[in-house]
């Protein structure tokens, strides 16, 4: 009886109207994947609802738009890169980081296994792959700088957006953007077997691949600090509950019901923020000294003016 009255209560909580829920518009920063899965689980599984959210999540046309239409109040909330917030806000976007979707970098350098580069230093003289110029290509050259290596040692080719079909045909011998979680998995699907370069281990400073931010003056908005709350929540819950987290996420977007999304579930999962809202200003502060360094930024402003914690 107390576990039907329970059960009762949870589905009376569930059909409470929609009207009392406030709205929380969310740009993605690229049409939905299993980087997304909090938000997803959060939303099919009731987690923004019972902090009296209505979440819209809007995947954009142009990727690049997001955070410009989070600063000039088009949007609520934006799902950016941290390399990238640094280069928005010196560039004068009114836009702060609230909360950490990723707190790891999914950014590589790949080559294959049975191809000739066996070490960074292996790509003097060799084609790199790149699909958009700007962090990639500091983050390319960090890495190279480890091995005694410059820009002058390779040759750069734009494959656009085929990364993985430019490395498997052998146009070119090493390709910089590719995401652990997602390219690696679509070479092994391919019939090949991807050797990883990570950035963190090779000169680049451990950063966050995706945070949200907010516009400047919505710091303040309670909204955020439930928001954050519903995604700690979810987080939790996908971590603890693989297999009904991913039946929340199909549910959300059936269309993923395939095995690259199932294995990128299974390797993004672990790097996940556990504690989204919270902030580690010296990682802040580090990760700008290297961007200011490389000559990415001219100046490193104070990290309260760009990354806040609101729980």
């Amino acid at each position: 009886m107390i576990r039907f009255a329970l059960a009762f209560a949870a589905l009376l909580i569930a059909a409470s109207p929609s009207t009392a829920a406030e709205k929380l518009v969310v740009l993605l920063d690229w049409y939905v994947n299993p980087d997304h899965a909090p938000l997803v689980v959060a939303k099919e599984g009731g987690f923004f609802a019972r902090h009296g959210l209505d979440v819209e999540l809007i995947a954009p046309a142009d990727p690049s738009q997001p955070p410009r239409l989070v600063a000039a109040k088009q949007g609520d909330v934006a799902v950016t890169y941290q390399p990238e917030l640094h280069q928005q806000v010196a560039a004068g976007l009114p836009l702060v980081r609230f909360a950490t979707l990723i707190d790891t970098p999914l950014n590589t350098l790949i080559a294959l296994k049975d191809g000739p580069v066996k070490e960074l230093k292996d790509l003097k003289g060799k084609k790199i792959g790149y699909s958009v110029t700007g962090f990639e290509d500091t983050l390319l050259l960090a890495m190279m700088e480890t091995a005694g290596l410059t820009r002058d040692d390779v040759e750069l080719i734009n494959v656009n957006f085929a990364l993985t079909q430019s490395l498997m045909a052998k146009r070119v011998d090493a390709v910089v953007g590719g995401y652990r979680n997602f390219e690696a998995t679509q070479i092994r699907l391919a019939g090949g077997e991807a050797r990883v370069f990570f950035p963190e281990e090779n000169g680049v400073p451990t950063y966050d691949e995706l945070v949200f931010v907010a516009h400047k003056d919505a710091i303040g908005d309670d909204r955020l600090k439930r928001f954050v709350a519903a995604i700690e929540e979810a987080t939790t819950f996908l971590l603890n509950h693989d297999a009904e987290a991913f039946a929340l996420y199909l549910k959300g977007h059936p269309d993923l019901n395939d095995e690259l999304n199932t294995r990128a579930w299974a390797d993004t999962r672990p790097r996940f923020a556990k504690n989204p809202g919270l902030l580690d200003a010296r990682r802040y502060e580090r990760f700008a000294e290297f961007l200011k360094a490389k000559g990415m930024i001219k100046e490193t402003p104070a990290v309260g003016t760009y990354a806040v914690d609101v729980r």
